[in-house]
């Protein structure tokens, strides 16, 4: 390998908690390191986020990529694209998170069927598999901490093993060869740099069953802080999963480094599995969200994916050919200044068929309570969720009947004390 690069400038670090008075590390991410990136490509990013006033950028490190041909030989026209971007980002002040997944072939755990049509430097299924030997892999994390220590704002380790479609992560026992990469990889990274933060995780999963399982394979104590992709009911996520955290003993920040919603409509319904939304909600959404993050203090960090978006998957704050969305500014403009209020939620009461129709708006991210009550009596309550736009519309029981009625309708993470309510 080649000898460790002296970093230049400060990444920006997150502390293991944080007060509620201190916005999160927010930032974006940019495209990763594949077989065809550039430099000029490294710059154009670093550009881009620094007009979001971004303090962190997440990118996707293909291992696969980067030490394609034998362990110790470090491709380097892929060493330079790294190099290129870290220093970039170090100039403006910007953090790098690296989140290392992909094994090449030389290292992969793949089924012999799988590692005949395994190439060098293409990507193929067999680099989804976890490394035969975890040492292979903390090898590799070491060195990048080793190189860009100061530059890193945290290394992730691996990208979403416990999606179910096992693009990143496949084959048996997932939690239990997951947490061994894991345990290998934290002191390799500490004796490299012991100042660059670790992130386990990186999980999809909001009900605590993959979470409670690595515990049970023995990663606590191996991660700085347990990153967390959330595209659905993105708040109520990560409620859920810090509750997991809590009743397991462990109060590790939170990094949401994945989230984001898709301008893809009206041309499509669905995108990688999300519901598509308009360029305006997507805006409104970016800013609610981080809006609502800012003073949660176990969320350390959070990251919208992404910067730019292609044809395929329409979730940047740019298009697929660099235009600015209206989720630019939005982006923008919260990363400056995060802790305004999220939009209220609204209520309208009208009649259909006889009954009462309750419809409205509210912010993004969480579910909603709508109570209705008669003479400060509680008689009916409904939990539901806010349709693509943000926007709902209930009918309420007819044994309610239509008058001396009061409904009230709020989400769950802003609480009550900023709910709508209207009498009729």
């Amino acid at each position: 390998m080649c000898a460790a690069l002296a970093g230049t400038g400060a990444a920006k670090r997150a502390p293991n908690s944080r007060p509620s008075s201190a916005a999160p590390l927010s930032g974006v991410n940019i495209p990763g390191l594949g077989p065809n990136s550039t430099l000029a490509g490294a710059d154009r990013s670093v550009a881009r986020t620094r007009a979001l006033h971004a303090r962190i950028i997440r990118l996707g490190v293909g291992w696969s990529t980067l030490e394609p041909e034998a362990p110790g030989r470090v491709d380097a026209r892929a060493q330079a694209f790294l190099d290129r971007l870290t220093a970039d980002a170090a100039k403006d002040g910007i953090g790098v998170v690296m989140t290392v997944d992909s094994t090449p072939c030389w290292a992969s755990s793949a089924p012999s069927s799988l590692m005949r049509t395994c190439v060098a430097s293409m990507s193929s299924r067999a680099n989804a598999w976890p490394p035969r030997d975890p040492a292979d892999y903390a090898a590799m994390v070491g060195y990048l901490a080793a190189r860009y220590g100061p530059r890193l704002a945290a290394i992730e380790v691996w990208n979403e093993p416990d999606q179910a479609n096992e693009l990143y992560f496949a084959g048996p026992e997932k939690p239990q060869r997951y947490a061994a990469i894991l345990r290998a990889a934290y002191p390799a990274i500490k004796q490299a740099d012991p100042n660059v933060p670790v992130l386990g995780g990186s999980l999809v999963g909001s009900n605590g069953v993959f979470l409670r399982a690595l515990y049970a394979a023995g990663v606590k104590g191996y991660y700085d802080g347990l990153a967390v992709h959330f595209y659905n009911l993105t708040l109520g996520s990560l409620r859920a999963i810090h509750e997991t955290q809590l009743a397991n003993g462990d109060a590790t920040p939170l990094w949401l480094d994945e989230f984001g919603w898709s301008s893809c409509w009206p041309h499509h319904r669905v995108q990688q599995e999300q519901a598509c939304v308009t360029t305006k909600v997507q805006a409104a959404n970016v800013t609610n969200l981080f809006r609502s993050l800012a003073r949660t203090p176990y969320v350390a960090a959070d990251a919208l994916y992404d910067l730019q978006g292609s044809v395929a998957e329409d979730f940047g704050v740019l298009n697929e050919h660099g235009t600015r969305k209206p989720a630019f500014g939005a982006l923008s403009r919260v990363l400056a200044s995060p802790f305004g209020s999220p939009s209220r939620v609204t209520l309208k009461l009208g009649s259909r068929h006889g009954a009462i129709l309750a419809s409205g708006s509210g912010p993004v991210g969480d579910y909603m309570e709508l109570e209705v009550s008669r003479s400060g009596l509680l008689r009916y309550k409904a939990l539901f969720t806010l349709d693509r736009f943000n926007r709902f519309s209930i009918p309420l029981p007819a044994a309610l009947g239509t008058r001396g009625l009061t409904v009230r309708v709020f989400q769950y993470w802003a609480g009550r004390g900023r709910a709508a309510q209207r009498s009729i």
